[in-house]
């Protein structure tokens, strides 16, 4: 992942701008000054003119509000900032100075569409006609022709990014699966994803009962002495009515997901869970006829809101994690009762910077979910979770689980599954790698704090994922999709 200061800070820079005009109720009539603010002039800090990097600004205000950055909207939570987009190499093959200019031309010769001349030192590709093929490459003796990965589509797991005939990178919404692995892999900053930033403001300044619920990832992204009632005394602070931890959902999840695999196993029907949107989102975008394979159970976030609206019917549920998929699942997958809004770590931040509000050491005595469902987050934790599920409500199977830790292991057993070769009963897909953990939006990368996590998690009580759902009313409201 491409971590440039920066770019992140720019980024931060625009959402704390934009959080801060939505509280004082001032962003209509200020929205074109923030450019202005962050890019005073008259030197230019990171483009070729201060009126490129007040054009970016200003789309990135655009995306801040909820909105695409240009004129045109797919639809699609990730989108691409042009102007920042034009940097970016137009061409993937390039001639470099190993070039000997030999008489033999094997690239010229190599090339069926007519994009290599001889130039006066070196060969040049034209990269309106070049296809990209890669014959020209392997034909130069001297390994003069250098492949230029653009860094967002080789990153992108599902082949869904391109760019069109003046280098600009398109993403096709029908192939997206909205898992932002292209965000932070930009060098240039130019992929972004819509924020809710204003609509949780205006929820919190509107008198409504807002609730904010954290996902199980957070413990231990923000140091061990920031805990679950470290949250909570924030989130109360800034406005929020309560704030649920969303491992008591992956419990939920995990509970009812059991009874699924139960069923499906003495059908002997295979199943693919449902918590991880992007994994859903391949599922139905790549391999459309695997959909009934997908468990009915709903995600963790969405089992909490249920829980909060069954008690609150008027409610609004915000879920804050490292996942920009859990965007899409809200806008793209239209679950009822599911979260309101979506916000990231860094979005979060940026509405409590405008509060002047911080996360404060605590105490670790806010629990809520067993240690399965703080584990829903780690790669295999649902796995555990559903298996210990099974072994609470005494169901006898010997059930075969392929867990896919990230994006080319989840495709691999969806290809197995499709083609009926796949040996396991279950499958659980986690397209970051890691986890949720490893979400692109993660304030520390899962190998820094993995410590501070399990630190966390080990001072956790020992109760069970049965044991803690007789706490709530599970009989207020549905666990499924339907």
């Amino acid at each position: 992942m491409y971590a440039d200061g920066n770019v992140i800070r720019i980024k931060h820079d625009v959402l704390y701008e934009v959080a801060k005009l939505a509280f004082a109720g001032e962003l209509d009539s200020k929205r074109d000054h923030i450019a202005l603010e962050l890019i005073p002039g008259p030197t230019p800090k990171f483009r070729c003119c201060i009126y490129k990097e007040r054009e970016i600004i200003r789309q990135r205000v655009r995306l801040a509000e909820g909105k695409a950055p240009g004129a045109v909207d797919d639809g699609n939570v990730i989108q691409v900032i042009s102007s920042a987009c034009e940097d970016c190499p137009i061409s993937s093959y390039t001639v470099t100075e190993n070039c000997q200019n030999c008489i033999g031309k094997a690239c010229i010769n190599a090339c069926k569409f007519g994009a290599i001349e001889m130039g006066r030192e070196r060969s040049h590709i034209d990269a309106s006609k070049c296809k990209e093929c890669g014959k020209c490459a392997q034909a130069c003796p001297y390994n003069a022709i250098a492949h230029l990965k653009r860094p967002c589509k080789f990153s992108c797991p599902v082949d869904a990014i391109t760019y069109d005939e003046h280098g600009i990178s398109i993403i096709d919404k029908d192939k997206c699966i909205r898992c932002g692995k292209c965000i932070h892999s930009c060098p240039f900053g130019a992929i972004g994803s819509k924020t809710f930033i204003v609509d949780v403001v205006e929820a919190l300044k509107s008198g409504k009962k807002v609730y904010a619920m954290a996902a199980p990832a957070t413990e231990g992204q923000f140091g061990a002495e920031i805990t679950t009632a470290s949250w909570k005394k924030a989130m109360l602070e800034l406005g929020f009515d309560d704030f649920y931890d969303v491992g008591l959902g992956g419990d939920m999840t995990a509970a009812y997901e059991a009874e699924e695999w139960a069923e499906a196993y003495e059908e002997g029907k295979k199943k693919v869970t449902s918590c991880c949107p992007a994994f859903v989102n391949m599922v139905r975008l790549h391999y459309p006829q695997l959909a009934d394979c997908v468990s009915t159970t709903v995600s963790p976030m969405c089992a909490v809101s249920r829980l909060i609206k069954a008690k609150d019917p008027d409610a609004v549920t915000v879920f804050i994690g490292p996942c920009l998929a859990k965007k899409s699942e809200v806008v793209d997958q239209k679950i009822p009762g599911n979260a309101d809004y979506v916000l990231t770590y860094s979005e979060i931040r940026a509405i409590m910077k405008a509060k002047d509000i911080t996360l404060k050491p605590c105490e670790n005595d806010d629990q809520i979910s067993s240690v399965y469902g703080k584990r829903f987050a780690n790669s295999g934790g649902v796995t555990a979770a559903v298996l210990q599920s099974l072994q609470e409500s005494e169901h006898k199977i010997d059930a075969k689980v392929y867990k896919a830790n990230g994006a080319a292991e989840c495709k691999k057993a969806l290809l197995l599954l499709r083609a009926a070769k796949l040996p396991n009963d279950f499958v659980e897909g986690m397209i970051c790698d890691g986890g949720c953990v490893g979400g692109p939006s993660a304030f520390h990368d899962q190998v820094s704090s993995k410590k501070d996590r399990d630190t966390l998690i080990s001072q956790a009580d020992n109760r069970g994922i049965h044991e803690n759902l007789k706490n709530y009313d599970m009989d207020s409201f549905s666990m499924h999709r339907e």
